[in-house]
């Protein structure tokens, strides 16, 4: 529990850290115009990624069976376990 609780701590200093030095780069350095371009397009990726990712799951994801197939199967199934009492 000791080394969690390290981790957690360096995780919430990396994010602080993270923060600040944001907030540096877009209102106080020279570079702040190419930072608000990079992120925004990153976010932008990001996003069309994966709705990229989801369409191409749904193209090649074959269709499930129909529900009438599927009851057939059943059926059938039952009336095997009935004739084998």
């Amino acid at each position: 529990m000791h080394r969690d609780k390290a981790v957690g701590a360096a995780l919430v200093a990396l994010g602080v850290v993270g923060i600040l030095l944001y907030g540096w780069l877009v209102f106080l350095s020279p570079w702040s115009l190419a930072v608000l371009r990079a992120t925004a397009f990153v976010a932008v990726a990001a996003v069309l990624g994966i709705l990229a990712w989801v369409g191409y799951a749904l193209a090649t994801t074959p269709p499930p069976k129909p529900i009438e197939e599927i009851e057939k199967e059943i059926e059938q199934e039952l009336k095997k376990l009935e004739e084998s009492k």
